[in-house]
């Protein structure tokens, strides 16, 4: 039987069956459609518009954040047939910048119009067991793993040992859809709370979680940005350091994965991809995402060419831009109230605000970032280290 790595490599669409074809240049003056209507929608739109495309959102939510700087909003669910034809005919191409769509949507969606990424992709991304499985089937190390299905721990206690941690295998994200459990019982207790499909995955006392943003064009240009070094607080991402505060051999390490992970998914768009380090263990595949990611926001300030923009190249088939650093980053989250401090951030001499225009604060939700800059070589010793 072929692996699900076998089947993807022989998928060549990338952009999937939609029309233009995956050659294609969508020019300027075309519109992009967007499922989701998030910040990084948001910030898609925002870089859409110097390069002469309007965008059009499709998002179950009513004054979105990125519906406030779109040309159009259609306000729908997901799987709204009607919204979906409606975002066919108006687009050019479509992209999400929420993976947790119905893939459904998307195959509907291919019929008439290109996306990227395709469904295919999804398949694997939005499934934490498929997608483990397939970073070991192209070669890239991760934790140790194994499904769990109505509650049975047999196989995951043998496989793995206590501790470990429980994961819904499908929409779980900041920490949400997981518990650590220490044995048995509690296991089980955990089980009954997080439903019936899991992954159970062995515990990494990693020294560093690092990520990397790569681009990838319809003609198979791809392109990586800096690796960099992300810390959390309570499950969500607090700051990215931009490089990441490791040497340069694990960086190019985690670049050269991420470029892998691209062809072999035959991506067209952009993708995100998550590590744990530590001397230990070496560099393990934590995640991936096939859209902008929270991690990459620094780029708008310090990078010739932002993620944003970068997806904006790929999926409409442009040449992709430089990923050039000119200055060291570190990118901060602002949560819930902290917002209220925007005229603190904003007098800052070497930051960089940025606010979603989200209506209501609460606790943990990300309202902004705020990235400062440095000189080249202030948080790695030196440019080249």
């Amino acid at each position: 039987m072929a692996s699900e790595a076998d089947r993807i490599c022989r998928r060549k669409t990338g952009l999937t069956s939609g029309k233009p074809g995956p050659g294609k240049v969508i020019p300027p003056g075309s519109t992009i459609g967007i499922l989701g209507g998030g910040q990084l929608g948001r910030m898609i739109a925002l870089a859409a518009a110097p390069l002469g495309y309007r965008c059009v959102i499709l998002t179950p939510e009513h004054d979105s954040p990125a519906s406030q700087v779109a040309a159009e909003t259609i306000v729908a669910d997901y799987d709204n047939q009607a919204a979906l034809r409606e975002l066919a005919h108006t687009s050019d191409v479509v992209t999400l910048e929420f993976e947790n769509v119905p893939a459904g949507a998307v195959t509907t969606l291919s019929d008439s119009v290109r996306t990227a990424p395709g469904d295919h992709i999804l398949s694997i991304t939005q499934d934490r067991y498929r997608e483990k499985s397939f970073c070991r089937e192209v070669g890239l190390r991760t934790v140790e793993f194994a499904s769990v299905d109505n509650g049975d721990l047999a196989q995951a206690g043998e496989a793995i040992g206590y501790p470990l941690i429980l994961k819904t295998r499908r929409m779980g994200y900041d920490g949400k859809g997981q518990a650590r459990v220490s044995g048995q019982s509690e296991a089980q207790s955990a089980c009954a709370d997080l439903g019936d499909s899991l992954i159970a995955e062995a515990v990494c006392n990693f020294e560093a979680e690092l990520s990397v943003i790569v681009a990838r064009s319809a003609k198979g240009q791809v392109s990586t940005f800096d690796t960099v070094e992300n810390d959390h607080e309570n499950h969500i991402l607090r700051h990215t350091y931009a490089p990441a505060r490791v040497s340069g051999s694990v960086r190019q390490e985690a670049e050269m994965a991420a470029r892998l992970l691209a062809q072999e998914l035959d991506l067209v768009g952009l993708l995100a991809v998550e590590f744990f380090w530590s001397a230990d263990a070496g560099l393990l595949v934590n995640e991936m995402a096939p859209r902008p990611h929270n991690s990459g926001h620094w780029s708008i300030d310090a990078c010739a060419t932002s993620q944003f923009e970068q997806v904006v190249r790929a999926i409409c088939g442009l040449p992709l831009g430089s990923t050039a650093r000119h200055a060291d980053a570190v990118m901060t989250n602002i949560l819930g109230d902290e917002a209220e401090q925007w005229s603190d951030f904003i007098a800052e001499d070497r930051g960089h605000l940025h606010l979603y225009g989200k209506r209501e604060a609460r606790v943990g939700r990300k309202m902004g970032h705020v990235t400062r800059l440095h000189p080249l070589g202030a948080l790695s010793g030196s440019p080249d280290s």
